[in-house]
């Protein structure tokens, strides 16, 4: 059964509406990866949900840059760039904090980031060189 992401709706929605399939794919994976951490969080659990979305938060950023193109990524879409790191920082201090409140906070904060990065990049600078 498929169900809607409750942590990166934006940024599902901005790569589904971008056909970027393995973006799309990595945010889903990213998504429950999320809400297992949530779920430890609050049952105020050290488990491995905990230490396993931090590696996930970076493989969606190295998704999202590989989508928008390293060149753009590095360069115009530098402050987008440093929006998502400061937002995974605020994520992975939540986590280590186990603050659900923090967490959810944070991952608001995160997941428009994402999503504002994947939509400002022009079409053309996501064309192959």
């Amino acid at each position: 059964m498929h169900r809607a992401p409750a942590f990166l709706p934006l940024t599902v929605d901005a790569a589904a509406r971008l056909n970027a399939g393995l973006l799309l794919r990595q945010a889903l994976v990213t998504d429950r990866a999320a809400d297992e951490c949530w779920t430890a969080l609050l049952a105020g659990c050290g488990t491995a949900a905990r230490r396993g979305l931090a590696p996930q938060l970076r493989r969606l950023s190295e998704a999202t840059s590989e989508h928008v193109g390293v060149r753009w990524w590095f360069a115009e879409g530098t402050g987008h760039r440093r929006r998502v790191a400061s937002a995974q920082e605020n994520l992975e201090d939540a986590i280590a904090d186990g603050d659900g409140q923090e967490f959810a906070l944070a991952f608001v904060g995160y997941d428009h980031a994402m999503a504002s990065a994947v939509v400002a990049c022009p079409q053309r600078a996501r064309l192959p060189r």
